[in-house]
């Protein structure tokens, strides 16, 4: 079975902005501060709906039968249209069983609006049984189905108050985290036109993710012992054949536990 992690990184959807809080004239920074300072005089926190979020960069882990490949879609300039076309494509394609951390509370939401605003079709994905009676009990959307295994949900045990952060997840099991960036910087790093920084984040994410999988398979009896080594063994391999400079620093971050 084909397993695919996902990761998605944005900003503010300062078009919409714009035309909400009726800003015509002033720049993306302005509007988004004006989006941020709105957000948190209503809820106390500058994190935007899920609707006011705009996709820049989407990074995947597929593994398959015979492979394991870590990229981000599409190329720096490509659109988000285009981006989540190739996303939702691709689930066409391969039918994965999906794997996020927060995929449901976020991730997956905010491609759901962000296709809706391009119309980006997606029949597999919204699939629940009414053509293929395999996804009546098994689908993408179900909270509780395993065609999207979202981590965070799945080890909180449903629980708001027992969620942790991928990051202190990775750093309890001796993974590298963040390697110095974070979330709250990819808004900063788009405006000095970091999109490289961005992508090279978010796949980092999806290495952190799927090695946090692996041990939930190994907990859970889906993996053996050996089997588990011998993934993690491939996952080394293909840091170390990689020339991307963030695969290094991540494996050399993972091997010294720095």
């Amino acid at each position: 079975m084909n397993v695919l992690v996902f990761d998605i990184e944005t900003i503010p959807d300062v078009e919409l902005g714009r035309r909400a809080l009726g800003l015509e004239g002033l720049g993306d920074a302005e509007v988004a501060k004006a989006m941020f300072a709105r957000q948190y005089q209503r809820a106390g926190t500058e994190f935007l709906p899920h609707e006011q979020h705009r996709v820049i960069a989407i990074s995947c882990a597929l593994r398959t039968r015979e492979e394991l490949r870590v990229w981000s879609v599409g190329e720096p300039g490509t659109g988000e249209a285009e981006l989540i076309e190739r996303f939702f494509g691709g689930i066409e394609r391969h039918v994965p069983t999906l794997v996020s951390w927060n995929g449901a509370g976020f991730d997956l939401p905010v491609l759901h609006y962000r296709a809706l605003r391009h119309g980006v079709q997606a029949a597999r994905y919204w699939e629940v049984g009414d053509d293929d009676r395999e996804f009546r009990y098994n689908n993408y959307l179900g909270r509780f189905h395993w065609r999207h295994t979202d981590l965070m949900d799945v080890l909180s045990g449903y629980n708001t108050r027992a969620r942790a952060s991928l990051a202190n997840v990775a750093l309890l099991l001796g993974l590298p985290g963040k390697l110095g960036f974070s979330g709250d910087r990819v808004w900063g790093a788009w405006l000095a036109g970091d999109i490289g920084g961005i992508r090279r984040y978010c796949e980092t994410d999806v290495l952190n993710t799927w090695l946090v999988y692996l041990r939930f398979e190994l907990m859970r009896g889906r993996l053996s012992r050996e089997g588990h080594e011998a993934e993690l063994t491939r996952v080394r391999a293909l840091l170390r054949g990689g020339s991307q400079p963030h695969f290094a620093e991540f494996l050399r971050a993972w091997e010294t536990g720095a």
